[in-house]
């Protein structure tokens, strides 16, 4: 079988409307090399496309070729080993130079599968898609955009409450030394020769004359220049920026304790930052606040928040009342909407687990979005996963899921974020 390649160069997204067709028309088999690129790569990497392979007999097309059997008696160019009426044997069945469908060929190659490269935005659409943010609806007053009055320059016209006084002055200044000041420079000279002509007046006394009709000419053209004028006018321009509403924040709640080693913080880093990608493409600015806890807890920076050591136990109540304490003093639930994800092994102190639950149903759930906890264990449940538990058949905007490794991250995420059914 012929393969041609295309070297043309896609000037100008010529090729745009084949692309978007091919996507449509191979979305599954997309879907399917996404979802599996998504455990072979680091999700810090989302940012950028993704080299997307398709197996070769999922985009083959129908061909037109030669049947068995008659005579062939031309010669391709290029051939250096036969001539015009040399006859040359079939070769038997599935002996060919090429290979078949998942065959390879006796020289070692064969038919590769097609590969393609999506851009980040094609990415991030496929791997989110069939998602949404539950209780969205209730978010929609919040996406309304909001103006507020900023000033913006001068303007020519206006209404006279907003003229701008000192503005207007310098313009008239400008104005009048621009017009009158040639004038004065030649006032000025004719005093000075008037003066010194008047020393003696008898002699001069044409001269002073002249001069004296000068002077007064110069004085009436300068009068005649007004101290202000229309064209000096400068009113205060204003104009409504729009600002944005639709922001949210994203609490990341992490236990850090001895029992949390690096391969499960490297887990729940991935979760954040799918959470985060995914909440970027509803809302124009996404604040996110990292809480790490043991016993106590401590608002960090990322870096702290994925690689600080730490040992001891866990108390998750504290990372609970400072994230209400960050919430009540830093980020209003009428301007922000808000969401968290907590991440932990499961271990807490049995007596502490009951008061995370009521922490949770007085202080947080009222006030978030949504709230997400993933276990990471291969553990048993605890205490803290049985209280939580209880939680989700009280409340919608709140959710659990247990993580076991690597490959679990992504499908446990499109279960938090799946489409509810309308």
């Amino acid at each position: 079988m012929a393969n041609f390649i295309d070297r043309r160069l896609n000037a100008k997204n010529k090729s745009t409307v084949n692309r978007r067709r091919f996507l449509r028309r191979y979305n599954q088999q997309i879907k399917r090399a996404v979802s599996d690129a998504i455990n072979n790569r680091s999700v810090t990497d989302l940012e950028s496309g993704e080299s997307v392979s398709i197996p070769k007999r999922d985009v083959s097309e129908p061909v037109f070729h030669q049947g068995r059997g008659g005579e062939r008696d031309m010669v391709h160019p290029g051939n250096d080993q036969f001539k015009p009426g040399d006859q040359m044997k079939r070769p038997p069945a599935g002996q060919g130079g090429g290979s078949g469908e998942g065959q390879a060929s006796p020289d070692g190659e064969g038919e590769d599968e097609f590969v393609f490269q999506i851009s980040k935005d094609e990415y991030l659409d496929i791997l989110f898609d069939d998602l949404e943010l539950p209780n969205l609806k209730k978010n929609q007053l919040a996406k309304v955009t909001e103006y507020k009055t900023v000033r913006a320059g001068y303007k020519a016209d206006g209404n006279p409450s907003s003229i701008d006084i000192v503005r207007s002055l310098k313009n008239s200044l400008a104005r009048r030394t621009a017009m009158a000041g040639k004038y004065k420079s030649r006032l000025r000279k004719a005093k000075e020769q008037l003066e010194a002509l008047l020393e003696n007046p008898i002699e001069h006394e044409a001269d002073i004359k002249i001069l004296e009709a000068e002077i007064e000419t110069l004085e009436s053209k300068i009068k005649k220049v007004p101290f202000i004028d229309e064209f000096d006018l400068r009113y205060k321009n204003y104009e409504q920026q729009p600002i944005p509403t639709s922001k949210a924040v994203m609490f990341c709640l992490m236990d850090v304790s001895g029992s949390m080693d690096q391969a499960t913080k490297d887990m729940a880093k991935r979760f954040y930052i799918l959470l985060y990608l995914f909440l970027t493409r509803t809302y124009k600015n996404v604040e996110v606040v990292y809480i790490r806890h043991h016993t106590q807890a401590k608002e960090v920076d990322e870096q702290e928040f994925f690689y600080s050591q730490e040992t001891g136990g866990t108390i998750v109540s504290s990372a609970i009342k400072l994230m209400n304490e960050i919430i009540q003093d830093r980020y209003s639930p009428s301007e922000w909407n808000i969401y968290a994800a907590q991440a932990s092994d499961g271990d807490n102190w049995a007596d502490d687990s009951p008061l995370c639950s009521e922490l949770m149903r007085k202080n947080i759930i009222p006030l978030v979005r949504y709230y997400a906890y993933i276990e990471i264990t291969t553990r048993n449940h605890q205490s803290l996963w049985r209280e939580y538990e209880q939680l989700t058949a009280e409340y919608e905007n709140f959710a659990i899921q247990h993580i076991k490794e690597v490959a679990d991250i992504y499908p446990v995420f499109r279960e938090l974020f799946k489409k509810q059914v309308k």
